[in-house]
């Protein structure tokens, strides 16, 4: 093995914590599984909203959140991204890249980070947002209504 690479067994672990996402059309799950490089983080998403046009739409904001996705919707008992060091946005612990979506409503997101542990975010929630998010908006990047939403669970 290459001595600054990953190995298999931090790119596919066992999933020690999950998200079950749900709102309107759209559904999915996040995985989080804690290695010793950081929280693995794997999304699969459907049923997001596409507008079928080349090089429009299909992009969402995804975001780890304080709060409960209660309220209806969009979720108002939701609060603002998970950021215990009190920084300016993009560099909240719980902004992640964007879901770039099929224009069947499908994405795929697999990352590693290491802006916080797994066992700092069980009980938040993660929030798919209409819109991109544009990296520079304060405090929350102009993303758009929040379109699904589920809360940090262990398994």
């Amino acid at each position: 093995m290459y001595p600054n690479t990953i190995g298999l067994s931090t790119m596919h672990p066992e999933p020690h914590a999950r998200a079950i996402l749900r709102g309107g059309t759209v559904t999915g799950e996040v995985r989080f599984s804690q290695t010793d490089r950081g929280v693995l983080v794997s999304a699969e998403v459907f049923g997001l909203p596409h507008s079928g046009k080349p090089c429009q739409g299909g992009a969402f904001a995804f975001h780890i959140h304080d709060g409960q996705c209660s309220g209806g919707s969009p979720y108002a008992h939701s609060l603002g991204h998970y950021n215990p060091q009190d920084c300016l946005h993009p560099y909240h612990a719980g902004d992640l890249p964007p879901l770039f979506a099929s224009v069947d409503g499908h994405a795929f997101l697999s990352l590693l980070t290491d802006r916080f542990l797994l066992r700092d975010i069980l009980g938040k929630i993660v929030i798919i947002h209409g819109g991109v998010d544009d990296f520079t908006t304060q405090p929350a990047g102009n993303a758009g209504i929040k379109i699904a939403c589920g809360e940090i669970r262990p398994l």
